[in-house]
């Protein structure tokens, strides 16, 4: 990806590596570059996590989007998927939400979206980027020209778009959730004035944590990165199943009954089955990253449902649905995919289709999530000079087709480069624990052999 943008967003520390003129800059181009494309006063919609500074994020991109003739529609706190949704179907230009997700509260993230309520394509970002650098050739000199007089943007509160979504959730239900005792851990993040909307709407008897954000506490031992504080909530009171969202909602982990992690990959295996059941896995495949479980692919055959694999990450998992018509996809980590209803992950969508899941056959989360035996799983990160040395070298690779081999059907290996460090992924998943240790003990010191680690 480029200098600023990943496949998330621009990231960083708030005021650090992205700063109020980073936003503000983004905001301005953003309300030329549309407004000369489309003829026409660019619309574009906004909304922010729970983070103190997001509001500062706001209000400079809101400042240059309207200094450059763009009008500003503010959803104010509310979750990616939601900014996803208003765009495509309120008919925006653009929309742009102001989060880190699941990151400490600490950092921030410019997070764009096209009018069709996906991921910004590269170019654009590639144009807001040079910029961002002073190499931008659209226009006379290295600055947007500012809009005048009657050509300034307008800022209107548009809460009532997330209005819309919250009835849109409700609407995807086909059953009452009346006297299912469900938990939400609302990371002190974007969901928090929205999921227990749509449950006790839906009848559920809601218990919820986490739910009373401070500016600071966004994922602070909350949400789906610290889920045990739900496996505890769950066990104490004697939940049906808990759901657990990151700090912008569009991931979801879930606990069953038991007290159990549902993982994304578990999560995977039950929306497939069920959306096959109903005669609507398009292809008879689901979408998964590279280092999904093992067991999920066991599993996955068993049952005669096939899978693609992609790089990490939800954009190639997005990419690869939409250039086959798939129906479902998406990572370990609990962003999960639904095509026929979001364009990107859903965290209070995809436990509304969990629900969904358990009332249509009338079975608990831990019947469902069984098939799917997680296989241990061993990962290191080993440092070296040259990644694509270690990928292009002979007896690396030999040790390991050699480690293939020996695992057979019982497991696998993955030597992968990290996309962001100087480092390999070396991974290794197997019956037991020790297995996959010596696996990847085996291709590290293949490593090291060579001089590459």
């Amino acid at each position: 990806m480029g200098r600023y943008f990943g496949t998330d967003g621009f990231r960083g520390e708030a005021n650090i590596n992205l700063t109020c003129e980073h936003a503000y800059k983004i905001g301005k181009f953003i309300g030329y570059y549309y407004g000369e494309r489309l003829g026409k006063r660019a619309r574009v919609v906004i909304g922010k996590d729970t983070r103190r500074s997001s509001y500062m994020f706001e209000y400079a991109i809101v400042a240059g989007l309207t200094a450059a003739g763009g009008d500003a529609y503010m959803l104010h706190v509310t979750t990616t998927p939601s900014v996803a949704f208003v765009t495509h179907r309120d008919n925006f230009d653009c929309g742009i939400m102001i989060s880190a997700s699941h990151n400490p509260y600490y950092d921030n993230g410019i997070k764009l979206i096209n009018e069709r309520g996906e991921k910004m394509d590269d170019s654009t970002l590639a144009a807001i980027e040079s910029y961002l650098d002073g190499e931008y050739s659209g226009f006379e000199g290295s600055e947007v020209p500012y809009a005048l007089r009657d050509n300034l943007g307008e800022i209107v509160d548009y809460v009532s778009g997330r209005n819309r979504y919250i009835g849109y959730l409700i609407s995807l239900a086909a059953h009452s959730y009346r006297n299912v005792r469900v938990g939400l851990d609302c990371a002190n993040g974007s969901a928090w004035n929205i999921a227990r909307t749509v449950f006790e709407a839906l009848g559920a008897k809601t218990f919820v944590i986490n739910a009373d954000p401070d500016g600071f506490n966004i994922n602070r031992n909350a949400g789906s990165t610290h889920i045990e504080g739900l496996q505890r909530f769950v066990l104490e009171n004697h939940l049906d199943v808990g759901f657990a969202y990151d700090g912008d909602a569009d991931r979801c982990l879930a606990v069953d009954e038991k007290g159990q992690v549902v993982d994304g990959d578990k999560i995977i295996y039950i929306l497939a089955n069920q959306i096959r059941k109903e005669g609507r896995l398009t292809g008879n495949k689901v979408v998964t990253t590279i280092i999904s479980n093992y067991g999920l692919f066991k599993a996955l055959d068993e049952i005669g449902i096939g899978y693609e694999k992609t790089a990490v990450g939800d954009r190639y998992v997005y990419e690869t649905m939409a250039r086959n018509g798939y129906r479902v996809g998406g990572e370990q980590t609990g962003h999960i995919i639904l095509s026929k209803y979001a364009t990107t992950g859903d965290g209070i969508l995809t436990s509304i289709e969990l629900m969904e899941a358990m009332m249509d056959s009338k079975q608990t989360l831990s019947h469902l999530a069984a098939p799917v035996k997680t296989y241990p799983q061993v990962q290191r990160n080993v440092p070296v000079r040259d990644k694509s040395a270690v990928r292009n070298n002979e007896y690396v690779q030999q040790i390991v087709h050699e480690q293939e081999d020996l695992l057979g059907d019982t497991g696998r290996v993955i030597l992968r480069e990290s996309g962001t460090e100087p480092v390999m992924r070396v991974m290794a998943e197997a019956l037991d624990i020790r297995t996959a240790e010596q696996c990847v003990d085996a291709i590290i010191e293949a490593m090291k052999k060579e001089g590459l680690a």
